[in-house]
């Protein structure tokens, strides 16, 4: 590949990675915003009816592995070279996209969707790196924002399009995502110049053991953590209890104790070494960093389901529709036909009042329990017909669709970051970390009350681009801070490792999701008590970040342990 862009322009070889990122960001966000809908609808509405627990263990399992892989991808795309890297990736993709849709069990749905997280984690890396290696001194900043702005681009118009294709089947979403990687494909074949590498390059290899060792920890380190997160997505599926997965941590530390006292410290056997931790102050930042990306997370993972079953969006539906009657059916699409069949069902079946107004929600119309009691009771007494009563509702109760409202995110981001990020370049980055981190838990206690509201569907957007801004705050912030407070000859080690904290914060986001929303939203009917829950998460994430600067960051950049002095 070209790599060897002017200074003041940028090579080919930057836009067709730009092109690439908007394509993948289209597969992944046109299924993942919509994922917790797929994964909790019935198979009547297209759905895989999984329980809360098991779609929010997928939902934390399955992205962790997209965000830890890559430490061993990455790596294998310098070796291998970027193009060959792409094209597998790709080609992984492609079919595990497709495939996602045509298994509707628990365990077939896991491993296709661990294959989307392979290739996912291939891609990453390359693509991040491909940007870094067009860039040069005098534009990379520049690259990286534009880089952002395509992320958010694609982010957007994911879900844009996959709302409209999942109104014809969900099968469509799958889909759309094959489509869009089939054609970075294309792309990859075509415009991509070869660039492997005359010699594998194993060095580079040990060289990132190396930096693990000196940022993360030694071989022990690692082999204690690897148990401690299994358990934990163990414990979050529902297959062991809490209580087991406790008394495991204990008989762990034990034995990691028992091997200290037996390990040789001159030994050249990684096993027989005593445990060592790298960074110890970093480590403790990737932890709270991985509380603030669980809070963050709720976004994608808990908000559609709560905007579906909880929301009464015909506001918004109301407004558009004044505005453009086309523009309303597209947002807020209603199938009578599919709802004629769930109405028959129900009037044989006799559903609960929740239940019977949950299941409607997935066909996207929220009827008032009046409503919904009196259409039962002429169902069964044959004053009327199913299919006059779902065309009746069809009109009146329509809402708009979740992923509408969530894809409020990636627009006020493509509009805004650039404003956001020239007002806070020469501002201190642990300020306006915490201020985003702020606004996010703001945002949360805001479309917590949605639901009791009469404009609820106009409450869910504001606290949608609430959540913006405080993203385009405490995203970049929080990668920038990492920047301020490390060795400036190591700052891009550390920045590489930075992820772990996104793949923890995922792995906790879905466990949390699945038993806040199974336990608190749904059983409970405490929808508000689930969000203030979140929001004070964020606090807990704010007081974190506010102790750790005050105490730990000026060890972080000699890493010193924990409690230590700093010279």
């Amino acid at each position: 590949m070209n790599n060897t862009p002017r200074t003041d322009s940028f090579s080919r070889t930057f836009y067709i990675a730009n092109l690439l990122e908007i394509f993948e960001r289209i597969a992944w966000y046109g299924f993942f915003t919509v994922s917790s809908l797929y994964m909790s609808s019935s198979p009547e509405a297209g759905g895989l009816g999984f329980n809360d627990t098991e779609r929010g263990v997928l939902q934390g399992i399955i992205p962790f592995f997209v965000y830890v892989l890559p430490v061993v991808t990455g790596a294998l795309g310098d070796r291998l070279g970027y193009r060959r890297m792409f094209l597998i990736a790709f080609a992984i993709l492609t079919p595990s996209y497709f495939l996602l849709g045509q298994v509707h069990q628990f365990w077939p749905f896991f491993l296709v969707y661990m294959l989307v997280a392979l290739g996912a984690a291939i891609f990453k890396p390359l693509v991040v790196g491909t940007v870094a290696r067009s860039a040069n001194e005098h534009n990379r900043g520049r690259a990286f924002g534009i880089f952002y702005m395509m992320v958010n681009v694609g982010g957007f118009l994911g879900p844009v399009i996959a709302g409209y294709v999942r109104a014809i089947s969900w099968e469509h979403v799958f889909l759309l995502s094959s489509i869009a990687i089939g054609i970075n494909l294309l792309i990859a074949l075509v415009l991509l110049e070869d660039d492997t590498p005359r010699e594998s390059n194993i060095k580079a290899t040990s060289t990132a053991l190396k930096d693990a060792g000196e940022v993360l920890g030694n071989g022990r380190f690692a082999l204690m953590l690897v148990p401690i997160i299994l358990g934990l997505m163990v414990a979050g599926g529902g297959w062991i209890s809490w209580q087991h997965y406790g008394l495991f941590l204990l008989l762990w530390a034990g034995t990691q104790y028992l091997w200290d006292r037996t390990s040789n410290p001159g030994s050249e056997l990684w096993y027989r070494q005593p445990l060592r931790v790298g960074n110890a102050p970093f480590l403790v930042y990737l932890l709270v960093l991985s509380l603030f990306w669980a809070v963050y997370n709720q976004i994608f993972l808990t908000l559609p389901l709560y905007v579906q079953d909880f929301v009464d969006t015909s506001d918004v539906v109301f407004f558009v529709n004044a505005l453009s009657p086309d523009v309303a059916h597209y947002l807020a699409p209603v199938d009578p036909s599919k709802i004629a069949v769930e109405l028959g069902a129900m009037a044989t079946d006799k559903p609960g009042v929740s239940d019977g107004l949950r299941q409607l929600a997935q066909f996207q119309i929220r009827v008032p329990e009046e409503a919904w009691l009196s259409g039962m009771q002429s169902l069964r007494s044959g004053d009327t017909i199913a299919a006059s009563l779902a065309a009746e509702w069809a009109i009146r109760y329509r809402q708009i669709s979740p992923e509408y409202i969530i894809s409020f995110d990636f627009l006020s981001i493509v509009l805004f970051q650039y404003f956001i990020s020239r007002w806070g370049e020469h501002r201190a980055p642990f300020g306006i970390l915490i201020l985003g981190t702020g606004m996010i838990g703001l945002s949360f206690l805001l479309g917590g009350t949605a639901h009791v509201v009469s404009f609820g569907g106009l409450l869910a957007i504001a606290s949608v681009v609430v959540f913006a801004f405080g993203e385009m705050f405490a995203s970049p912030k929080s990668q920038e801070y990492v920047a301020s407070v490390t060795p400036a000859a190591q700052a891009a080690l550390f920045q590489g490792y930075y992820f772990v904290s996104i793949a923890i914060g995922y792995l906790l986001a879905g466990i949390m999701s699945g038993w806040a929303y199974g336990e608190i939203a749904v059983k409970a009917d405490q929808p508000f008590l689930m969000w203030a829950g979140f929001a004070c998460l964020a606090m807990v994430a704010m007081g974190a970040l506010a102790l750790f600067n005050r105490y730990l960051a000026p060890a972080m950049a000699t890493g010193l342990g924990l409690g230590a002095k700093t010279p």
